[in-house]
């Protein structure tokens, strides 16, 4: 997509407004202006847009409606409403809107639009970077966040294990970094869980690795749950359990959007990137229900329920990971139903042991309006994961903390990285919001960019 900032002295205002400041931007206005928006019935609610004419028929500038400053709530990506209002043209913010950062940011990713397979007209609207800001920033962020929406959007069809690896690989080869991956029945050995996941499926599953960056810097690698379609294999999901399953790979996803933010930046990390990428299938060879399988790592694992799929893929490449004692391991997947009932869909929680990994986190997702929620990594629920014929169970019974006893048995496998990060993201927005469209969405990696610009700059 083409940049989102130009400078340009005939740029177009954007004002904005709330309900206590009406009154006196009104008055600012030209008598033909005030009285164009009082006839417009203009109220300088949140989300309220008006376009005053000049004399000569153009548009004068732009009025835009935010949040009070004592607003028991504010939208700070609510400029992201404006590209899909304005008419083509270069804007400016003519005052400062809650954030002036985040809503360029917002301005910029609110111009996608999903196009692959009906016309959707991109919004033909530019704006001059604010004062202040950095704008190559905004858009290395933007580019990624529209990379993991358009890998989400894909309908399985055309994002099978093959294709999630093509813009892996893709990704790799504009950055200059390494590409490897192990397919099909290469897995079984090394990868016996990402194996027998994707071993069912006519489109063989596949572990991508990524590596990037110095040698002697900090090593830093990043875990995707790469599942291409989940159709909760033998314990098969309802049909309106799967109607959405293509964003099953958002933790792959977003892993590539937060990895090609790093990468443009040029932080100071050894990094590395796995994906294991499978599809769910059903067919005669399907794992089953109380099958027991040896993961890398050696622990025996016991089948509860084939649709807890992603924390086994996860399983595999955390082993491979913590094997090289990272001293950041992350992992993001779209996991539990259960973050969901808990938090919603716009409010990930995340789970480490480090305290100051867990505020570092907190503050970053909060100032990048990023939301993420710690939650406790409960020593005494690790029982729950105990099998009666196995090392541990995938899906303990009872149905309690379903979010929690998926983060404890992926805390199995990770052992010597210095530093451990398990999100599990929802992937998804539900109903449009400003700036952020229905569909795949980018969570997490926005935050965790801004944490490791931080450590690692």
């Amino acid at each position: 997509m083409p940049s989102v900032f130009e400078t340009s002295p005939a740029a177009i205002p954007i004002t904005f407004v709330t309900k206590s400041s009406w009154d006196q931007v009104a008055e600012a206005l030209a008598p033909p202006q005030r009285a164009f928006a009082a006839a417009c019935a203009f109220a300088a609610k949140p989300g309220a847009y008006l376009a005053l004419p000049a004399p000569d028929g153009a548009i004068a500038q732009v009025l835009f409606g935010l949040e009070d400053e004592g607003a028991r709530s504010r939208d700070r990506f609510r400029p992201g409403a404006l590209p899909g209002l304005l008419p083509p043209g270069i804007y400016r913010f003519a005052n400062a809107p809650h954030d002036a950062r985040l809503a360029a940011l917002a301005f910029a990713i609110g111009r996608y639009r999903f196009a692959r397979y009906r016309k959707a007209d991109r919004p033909d609207v530019r704006l001059v970077p604010p004062d202040g800001i950095d704008a190559a920033e905004i858009e290395r962020i933007a580019d990624a966040a529209m990379l993991a929406r358009d890998l989400i959007n894909t309908p399985s069809n055309d994002m099978g294990p093959a294709e999630l690896a093509a813009a892996a690989q893709a990704l790799a080869a504009e950055f200059g970094a390494s590409f490897a991956c192990t397919v099909g029945d290469d897995l079984e050995k090394d990868f016996p869980l990402i194996h027998a996941v994707g071993m069912a499926s006519n489109r063989a599953p596949r572990l991508i690795d990524i590596g990037w960056g110095d040698p002697d810097h900090p090593k830093v690698t990043l875990v995707g749950k790469g599942v291409c379609f989940d159709t909760g294999g033998l314990d098969l999901k309802p049909s309106s359990g799967m109607l959405i399953m293509k964003k099953d790979m958002g933790g792959a996803a977003n892993v590539l959007a937060l990895a090609r933010m790093v990468m443009d930046a040029k932080l100071k990390v050894r990094l590395r990137v796995l994906i294991p990428a499978v599809e769910n299938a059903v067919a005669g060879n399907a794992f089953r229900p109380l099958d027991i399988f040896t993961s890398r790592k050696g622990i025996t694992v016991e089948i509860g329920n084939t649709d807890a799929e992603g924390r086994l893929v996860l399983a595999d490449a955390l082993a491979l990971a913590d094997e090289e004692k990272p001293d950041l391991l992350i992992d993001l997947g779209t996991l539990t139903g259960a973050a969901r009932v808990a938090l919603g869909p716009d409010l990930p929680p995340f789970y480490t042991n480090d305290e100051s990994l867990a505020a570092d986190l907190s503050r970053c997702a909060m100032q990048e309006n990023d939301p993420l929620w710690r939650m406790p990594l409960w020593p005494p629920y690790d029982s729950w994961l105990d099998s009666k014929t196995a090392t541990i169970t995938n899906a303990p019974s009872g149905g309690f903390a379903g979010s929690i006893t998926c983060a404890l048995f992926l805390q199995r496998f990770v052992e010597q990285a210095r530093s451990w990060l398990h999100v599990d993201i929802y992937g998804w927005t539900p109903s449009a919001k400003p700036a952020r469209p229905e569909g795949g969405e980018c969570q997490a990696a926005r935050a965790i960019y801004t944490l490791l610009s931080e450590r690692y700059a």
